[in-house]
């Protein structure tokens, strides 16, 4: 029922090309997603930042909690349903952990985010994750799961591989970025 409403909406729309571009801001836990997207959307006007995990829980979207992952159970339908008119009027940067939820067709730009291992410990360490949880991210970044989510997800040459370790190349990121959404352009109607 909500996968029909969504294609009736989609169908309904206007065709009219997005004035600012959608960024999806990507990458494993404690790699600076939210950091990222929040600096870049104050940096650029016609961009504003939705952080999928607050959006999950203020709006409930989700099934539950899971103990075990120590995190939400996650309602896909009804979160993209919650995003659908957000990404239509384009200019959305969305920080997510994962890359292959979304459909592809919401995104100019798919940001990965990577963070070597001996800096991605104590960040994830600081935030009192569970040993377990620390590392299965570790391993999860080491193994590059979310980059190749992205790249088995989206168009190659819209993925962008991003170092972040540091202040300052979180900084060098949000300027790129900035520099990017400047330079964008509407795709031409076929």
């Amino acid at each position: 029922r909500r996968r029909r409403r969504v294609l009736l909406r989609l169908l309904s729309a206007s065709m009219e090309p997005r004035r600012a571009p959608n960024i999806l801001i990507c990458g494993t836990p404690g790699t600076g997603k939210s950091t990222t997207a929040e600096a870049l959307a104050a940096r650029v006007p016609s961009l504003r930042a939705v952080d999928v995990g607050a959006l999950v829980r203020d709006q409930k979207l989700h099934e539950g909690w899971d103990d075990e992952t120590d995190s939400y159970i996650l309602d896909e339908d009804q979160l993209c349903d919650a995003l659908e008119e957000r990404m239509e009027a384009g200019g959305v940067v969305v920080d997510y952990h994962g890359a292959d939820l979304f459909p592809e067709r919401w995104f100019d730009l798919v940001v990965v985010l990577r963070t070597d291992n001996d800096v991605l410990y104590p960040r994830l360490e600081g935030r009192q994750y569970a040993p377990k949880k620390i590392t299965e991210n570790v391993e999860a970044e080491i193994m590059q799961v979310i980059l190749d989510e992205a790249r088995d997800a989206y168009a190659e040459e819209i993925v962008l591989e991003l170092q972040s370790n540091s202040v300052e190349e979180m900084e060098a990121n949000v300027a790129r970025l900035a520099q990017w959404v400047s330079s964008w352009r509407p795709p031409a109607e076929t």
